[in-house]
């Protein structure tokens, strides 16, 4: 059903991964959906599987309307652009998923705080928590004209559980940070502003360092209790058609929480309970 016809998204981070799969929920359900990311047609980053014009295409062939715009959401000017060009053309923002990550850029290291290299900082925070930062704060001005908005960061969270890696573990606990902050600040403007947090998904990096496709994911005994991208994608959409999300803002959810309170399923037909560690 085309419950958010009408509604213009931004999802950040849009070439695969979680990005990939909230953009396309959104976009089937009949919002228009800018797509940001590096990796275009190509000149994929790394030489990834997955580019904001594929996530376009997707949504297209769904019979929905996307629009990919290449961005380095570490560069100010290019993320001013992009909110620019939304003001532009749509002249409204209505729902902003803040998913844009570059820790992939160096991988995440298990290694004890004090061996880890300073240049997890700078994918983590400077890539990470300062690029949604920074998109949030070009892109709130343009949320405030409407009578309600969204805003939604992806991290990974449970229940505060130490995550095993240090910077990893401080980054994402600085979006859910964020969110409250922001969800404080917007209350007023009847804006929400939640986290919301993926299980282990079968991202198109995962899937290649399993040697693995989602045709025989299921071999792989690692990624048995594993999601889609969809998955958290369709938690994401329902939210942003819940009349009563405001109730919400300033928390944090976990994917299967929201399937199960939405009656939501992974499109295997499965429900995957909420991601612990």
């Amino acid at each position: 059903m085309k419950t958010l016809n009408g509604k213009v998204a931004l999802v950040t981070g849009g070439s695969r991964g979680a990005g990939r799969g909230i953009a396309a929920e959104l976009g089937k359900a009949g919002a228009t959906v800018y797509v940001t990311g590096r990796s275009i047609q190509g000149a994929s980053t790394n030489n990834w599987p997955g580019t904001i014009d594929d996530t376009v295409s997707e949504i297209e062939a769904a019979g929905g309307k996307a629009i990919a715009v290449q961005c380095d959401h570490t560069k100010d000017e290019e993320t001013e652009a992009v909110i620019s060009q939304i003001r532009k053309e749509q002249g409204k923002l209505d729902i902003l998923i803040n998913n844009v990550w570059g820790a992939h850029d160096l991988g995440v290291d298990g290694n004890p705080f004090w061996d880890l290299s300073l240049k997890n900082w700078d994918t983590m925070f400077t890539a990470g928590v300062r690029a949604q930062l920074a998109t949030n704060h070009f892109a709130v001005p343009l949320l405030r004209k409407n009578k309600q908005a969204l805003i939604i960061h992806t991290t990974f969270w449970d229940h505060g559980k130490y995550t095993g890696q240090f910077y990893y573990d401080l980054a994402k606990n600085t979006l859910v940070r964020m969110a409250y902050g922001l969800s404080v600040e917007l209350k007023q403007d009847n804006i929400a502003v939640l986290a919301v947090s993926p299980g282990f998904m079968r991202t198109e990096l995962v899937l290649k360092y399993h040697g693995a496709d989602e045709s025989h994911w299921q071999e792989a005994d690692d990624l048995k209790q594993s999601e889609t991208p969809y998955y958290v994608g369709r938690g994401i959409a329902a939210l942003a058609n819940d009349p009563n999300v405001m109730e919400k803002s300033g928390q944090v959810f976990r994917a299967g929480e929201l399937a199960e309170e939405y009656g939501l399923t992974d499109v295997d037909g499965r429900y995957i309970p909420p991601f612990t560690i």
